[in-house]
């Protein structure tokens, strides 16, 4: 029997079956596979940022300059646990526990906690956690809007009753994981992290004039003891001295990590490593935000652009680990009319090479001291 066309009853099963191998190639190879028919878009990797700094050299006001972006999750010193739960170590010693942890975070696998915390632990049991605008809105809090601007007294007052489990629920729904953090003395111990392909790491290295920090110090004594017991534990020195030896080896740190991220850097350091100067923050805010939003591939919105110029043109003189609207030129510079010359000229003693080599000119007179305005104590060939 033959059918319309000149085509054998007898081939036509043959032609089905070969219509129907077509039909299965051009849906298996043209069509990606996918679940409950709807099509899946692969999410970008999270971009990792550590701000990397010490203590009293405005990396607060720095880390919420990052902490307010809709985009970012921030912690902040999330090692205080290592360092509160080992003690009777020195820093060195803790280095690796410190990276373990901050690379835990920016998976945003808070189980890691488990070493240093108790299992029946809650958000506000997180050091610090009120600093983040992350942990005061959804999913961590229900409290405020996702794109607020969060006051950390608010926050705390609003948002402290929620588990622990929401911290890493939060993180997982955000773009730009940051951590900013004190406790690392040397950047080739991020190496293994820098090298992590899981990671999308990049190092903001933020500095500060160490006659400012060491003022600064001085006004948090208390505070800071239980660090400063860690930092200069493995120098035997004179009670009276503590101050400038603990400076000294801050200063120290941050000639390390600077020739070791810009200097001597390796390969996979290039375009991921940023030196900036708390000072050149305060002169400049805007431009400055900018500058590391960019190195950390976020925008700068205008509402962001608004609360930094109030953040820094305030009226107040700066309280204590409190973020909040002040002149921060001018309390900046405060060291140079509240310090007395002959600490400034221990300070520089110890930290001199470091002043040298991040652009901070020496005093040579009280007078100097008094007279000299930012832009000159400011080296022009820093970089």
């Amino acid at each position: 029997v033959w059918l319309p066309g000149g085509v054998s009853a007898a081939a036509v099963p043959r032609i089905l079956l070969i219509l129907a191998f077509l039909s299965f190639l051009l849906i298996h190879f043209c069509y990606p596979p996918c679940s409950d028919n709807v099509p899946t878009e692969e999410k970008p990797s999270p971009v990792h940022i550590l701000i990397l700094s010490s203590w009293r050299s405005g990396s607060s006001f720095t880390g919420q300059l990052f902490s307010q972006h809709p985009s970012v999750f921030y912690l902040m010193e999330p090692a205080w646990h290592v360092w509160i739960k080992m003690y009777y170590n020195t820093a060195k010693v803790l280095h690796m526990a410190v990276r373990d942890l901050v690379r835990s975070v920016f998976l945003c696998d808070m189980s890691v906690f488990d070493a240093y915390m108790s299992s029946e632990r809650t958000k506000s049991d997180l050091f610090q956690w009120e600093t983040s605008r992350a942990l005061c809105s959804p999913p961590a809090c229900d409290m405020f809007n996702r794109s607020d601007i969060i006051s950390a007294v608010n926050c705390k007052t609003m948002c402290s009753k929620y588990p622990f489990s929401k911290v890493e629920e939060a993180c997982k729904t955000y773009s730009h994981i940051v951590v900013k953090e004190v406790r690392f003395f040397d950047l080739k111990v991020l190496y293994p992290l820098l090298t992590d392909p899981s990671l999308n790491l990049k190092i903001i290295h933020l500095v500060r004039d160490p006659r400012a920090v060491f003022r600064s110090r001085e006004n948090a004594v208390a505070e800071l003891k239980y660090d400063t017991n860690i930092v200069v534990r493995s120098q035997k020195t004179k009670k009276e001295m503590e101050p400038f030896n603990a400076m000294e080896l801050i200063c120290k740190s941050h000639i390390e990590i600077y020739k070791a991220g810009s200097q001597d850097a390796p390969s996979f350091l290039k375009d991921r490593y940023l030196m900036v100067r708390y000072e050149d923050i305060v002169r400049d805010p805007l431009t400055k935000t900018a500058e590391m939003y960019r190195f950390a591939e976020l925008d700068f919105t205008p509402e962001l652009q608004k609360w930094v110029h109030i953040i820094t043109h305030g009226k107040g003189h700066g309280a204590q680990f409190v973020i909040g609207p002040k002149d921060a030129l001018r309390v900046s510079q405060a060291w140079r009319k509240t310090l007395p010359f002959q600490k400034i000229e221990k300070v520089q003693n110890v930290c001199k090479d470091a002043m040298n080599l991040l652009g901070y000119r020496l005093l040579q007179s009280e007078k100097e001291q008094k007279d000299m305005s930012l832009d000159l104590l400011l080296a022009q060939n820093s970089e």
